[in-house]
C-alpha cells in the first residue's frame, strides 16, 4: 500500500509466455498488494506458468476476446477486490516494471488521478528501436488528438498506465470497443470527466517478444483514433452523445 491506499497491477496477457516470468519478478511486492492477469485466450504455456510463480488473481477467457474486453476484465476484478490505484502493465516485458512505485505514489499523494508511462518524453524512442512508421503515426495522431481535444499529452498510445479508482469508477467502460482502440478511448472519456493526465518518461524496448499490431489493424487503430477525437469535440460542443460520453 501507499498512504493507505491498496496498489493492484494488471496484465492483459495474449501469449506472454516468453516474458512474462521476468515481467512479474521485477514488479516491486513491497508496494503492489496485488497482481492480476487475465489471459486472452493464449495458445501458449501463459496460464501455466502464471500459476507457477503463483500470481494472485489468474482470469482465462476460454476464446480470443480483444484487447479491450481483456482490459474490461482486468479493472473490474480489480475494483471488486478494493483497488484503490489501478495499474496495467502489458507482460511482454516492453515496458520497465520497475516505474510501477513512480506512477503510482503520483496518484497516491493527489499529485494526478491518471499516469501514463510514455515512450515519447525525452529521446528513448527510436534510440530504444521504435520503428520509423511507428514514431511517424505516433506524432502525427497524438497531434491531431491534442488539437482536438485541447490537451497536451506527448502521446496517447502508450500501454503503460496508472488509473485512481474514482476514475475507473466514473467511466462507462463497457461501452468502449473489445478491441485495440479501448485505449484510446478511456483517455478521451478521462478528459471528458475533468481529470487531468499526468506523464512520466518510460523508455520502451522493442525486441522480437515484444507484443505488436500488424500494419492492417495498424491503420484501423489510426483511423479509430481520429474518429473518437470527433466524436469527443462533437459531445464537447453538445451536437452528439455518444454512448462512451456518457
Amino acid at each position: 500500500m501507499i498512504e493507505g491506499k491498496k496498489v493492484v497491477v494488471c496484465l492483459p496477457a495474449y501469449n506472454a509466455a516468453r516474458t512474462l516470468e521476468k515481467t512479474y519478478h521485477e514488479i516491486s511486492k513491497d508496494l503492489v498488494d496485488a497482481v492480476i492477469l487475465v489471459d486472452d485466450g493464449s495458445i501458449d504455456e501463459t496460464v501455466s506458468i502464471a500459476n507457477a510463480l503463483a500470481i494472485q488473481y489468474v482470469i482465462v477467457h476460454t476464446s480470443n476476446k480483444g484487447y479491450g474486453a481483456n482490459q474490461k476484465t482486468c479493472y473490474a476484478k480489480a475494483l471488486g477486490i478494493g483497488a484503490d490505484i489501478i495499474i496495467m502493465l502489458h507482460p511482454d516485458y516492453q515496458y520497465n516494471p520497475k516505474l510501477i512505485p513512480s506512477m503510482a505514489y503520483l496518484i497516491a499523494n493527489d499529485v494526478y488521478p491518471v499516469v501514463l508511462g510514455s515512450r515519447i518524453l525525452g529521446n528513448g524512442a527510436m534510440h530504444n528501436g521504435m520503428p520509423v512508421y511507428k514514431y511517424f503515426a505516433n506524432r502525427v495522431l497524438t497531434f491531431i488528438q491534442n488539437i482536438l481535444l485541447r490537451q497536451k499529452l506527448s502521446e496517447y498510445h502508450t500501454g503503460y498506465r496508472a488509473y485512481s479508482r474514482a476514475v475507473l469508477m466514473s467511466i462507462n467502460l463497457n461501452a468502449n470497443s473489445d478491441d485495440f482502440i479501448f485505449d484510446n478511448q478511456l483517455l478521451a472519456q478521462v478528459f471528458f470527466k475533468g481529470f487531468e493526465i499526468g506523464e512520466i518518461s518510460c523508455p520502451a524496448r522493442y525486441f522480437a517478444e515484444a507484443s505488436s499490431i500488424n500494419f492492417k489493424r495498424s491503420v484501423r487503430y489510426g483511423l479509430g483514433v481520429i474518429y473518437t477525437s470527433v466524436q469527443y469535440r462533437l459531445a464537447k460542443w453538445a451536437i452528439i452523445k455518444p454512448a462512451i460520453f456518457k
